[in-house]
């Protein structure tokens, strides 16, 4: 029976985190419902700028706690990050005090602009729910962004008290300092709420799956260094094949034992529940309740698709073949966590480099190691990922020698005092990209981006860069200048490949990013369906049950979302390893 001990004597403050796809949502709405099913009053947020709560609870959200249909004592709400970042500009306009020249208020509210602030306000609504009197809920569950956006969330408390305590100068990309200072003692006890086992659970969610394992493993460590031990693992999608003679049922089972037989020690150590792989769509409150129910097993499940006819889409080496014709250019491989953007950004640039051309793989996002899905070299291919710390070094390092050679010994001293901000990093990771942006003027680069959330975070910065740039131009001057946001949304220059599997969260996810890159002017060239069962051949009526849903998917896809769409079936190992990407593209 499915069992989660999180429930069994929850704290006030409950975490679900972990690698992007691994289903932190559904069972942190499944555990919201089983505790407001016991009489409880309880308030489930999602920090995640790509949150997709309101179609997993069928209801529409917003900025503050509203009911949730059909579930008595729950509230549910998104934090959302631009209406926070208003907010919290607001808020810092009026410290000015109404002495404030129209100059110096606009100059503030220009230093507010960016993602940093985006951040930021954000992670003060969050602060806020951590230090407040839970305003008469019995428990807050938070459905977290993945992992790499999650742990820059939860070391924040750490990183802006460390950044105050002996900063009184008041210079940061946040402007006014007395704001900031007012908030220390805030972010303190936001820190010590986090890190009480009494206060806080953080429920680790992985896939029986080596990539997530490994992922859990990296954020368990990481928690760890912010002294965030009360963790819990729950392993989701556990499946068990019903039938010895079915080859893909007893790969994917063999598969999971063998990743979980593998699992570091600092993982075995933790408590540990097992959640079960369903026949059913975790949407709906109907679903989710049933997903931690004793009685779930007995459900019933989708009806099988029979032998419907394999699915009509080209592989991922037409894909290849189309984005080779051209001599260079920037491939972003974007989408919900957990689809498979590694593995397609991977065997893009393998598949390009076979053909003979140069190419830079490299990644934005902070959890991925694109080094493992590689794993070797081959001529042409340069492997890389943009690592914050490096970035951030090197920014601190370019900024001294610029700015800081005229500067006296206590003026050098204030501008590191400012460089120690949180915000620095998200700066230099902006460069970062910026320069890989650039290179794609010459040679192929394969970008393998963060999980949707903190993409927009990084295009928002790239759109603030422009905005800053274009409003600083001379009309009358020589040259035009050609900002990474224009190369993003030049067709010639940049191909976003939008990457999903063939589920009903996936899809929207991916829907709802291309929306967002079309309000930015960034067209999609097309669509990769990951992992599909459809032409796997399995009898195992769990993984029958799914492929009539899976087919759906499929059609909403091709039919109504894609320019171009791609498919990848289902193999019960990730191709891992320069020949198996090479077949693959």
């Amino acid at each position: 029976m499915p069992r989660l001990r999180a429930l069994d004597a929850p704290t006030p403050f409950l975490f679900f985190t972990g690698k992007g796809g691994v289903g932190k949502t559904s069972l942190a709405c499944a555990t919201a419902i089983g505790l407001a099913d016991r009489g409880l009053r309880v308030l489930l947020v999602s920090t995640d700028p790509a949150s997709n709560l309101d179609e997993m609870l069928e209801v529409s959200l917003a900025d503050s706690p509203l009911p949730v249909p059909n579930v008595a004592g729950l509230f549910a709400m998104n934090i959302d990050p631009e209406t926070a970042a208003e907010s919290y500009r607001v808020r810092v306009l009026e410290q000015l005090g109404p002495a404030a020249t129209s100059e110096e208020k606009s100059t503030v509210r220009e230093q507010l602009s960016g993602a940093c602030t985006t951040e930021i306000a954000a992670f003060d609504e969050f602060v806020g729910l951590l230090d407040g009197d839970m305003a008469g809920f019995d428990h807050i569950v938070f459905d977290t962004a993945p992992t790499g956006h999650t742990l820059r969330l939860l070391s924040l408390p750490k990183a802006w008290t460390g950044f105050l305590k002996d900063n009184d100068r008041g210079a940061s990309c946040l402007g006014p300092h007395s704001g900031l200072k007012m908030q220390e003692e805030r972010f303190r006890r936001a820190l010590q709420a986090l890190g009480n086992s009494e206060r806080t659970t953080i429920v680790l969610v992985t896939r029986a799956e080596r990539g997530a394992i490994r992922e859990a493993a990296r954020t368990s460590g990481e928690l760890d260094a912010l002294n965030l031990s009360n963790q819990v693992l729950a392993v989701n999608g556990r499946f068990h094949a019903a039938d010895p003679a079915d080859a893909v049922a007893v790969a994917l089972q063999r598969d999971q034992d063998e990743a979980l037989a593998a699992m570091p020690a600092s993982l075995t150590k933790l408590p540990r529940d097992e959640i079960p792989l369903f026949g059913f769509d975790i949407v709906g409150v109907a679903a989710l309740r049933a997903l931690l129910s004793p009685s779930s097993a007995s459900l019933p499940m989708t009806a099988g698709a029979g032998d419907a006819e394999p699915v009509d889409l080209p592989g991922l080496d037409r894909l290849v073949d189309d984005i080779a014709g051209g001599r260079h250019g920037l491939i972003m491989v974007m989408g919900k966590g957990g689809v498979g953007k590694t593995t397609v950004a991977a065997a893009v640039a393998v598949g390009l480099a076979k053909r003979g051309h140069a190419v830079h793989l490299s990644t934005t996002d902070p959890a991925a190691h694109v080094a493992f899905v590689v794993e070797g070299a081959m001529p042409g291919l340069t492997v890389d990922r943009i690592d914050p710390r490096i970035e951030t070094e090197r920014y601190v390092a370019k900024i001294l020698a610029s700015r800081g050679r005229d500067l006296d010994e206590q003026g050098k001293a204030l501008l590191l005092e400012d460089l120690a901000s949180p915000c620095t990093e998200e700066v230099a990771v902006f460069h970062a990209f910026s320069r890989i942006v650039a290179e794609a003027r010459s040679d192929f680069v394969v970008l393998d981006t963060a999980p949707t959330g903190h993409t927009l975070l990084l295009l928002d910065a790239t759109g603030a860069y422009h905005r800053q740039m274009t409003r600083q131009l001379d009309p009358s001057g020589p040259g035009r200048i050609i900002t990474p946001l224009m190369r993003l949304q030049d067709p010639a220059h940049t191909r976003v490949i939008l990457v999903a599997l063939p589920e009903t969260t996936p899809v929207s996810e991916a829907a709802a990013l291309q929306d967002d890159l079309r309000r930015a002017s960034i067209e999609p060239f097309g669509w990769v369906i990951n992992k599909c069962l459809s032409a796997s051949g399995t009898r195992d009526p769990l993984l029958r049950s799914r492929l009539a849903r899976e087919r759906m998917q499929i059609d909403r896809v091709r039919n109504g979302l894609a320019n171009r769409a791609f498919l990848i079936g289902w193999r019960s190992k990730p191709p891992i390893g320069i020949e198996q990407l090479k077949a693959l593209s």
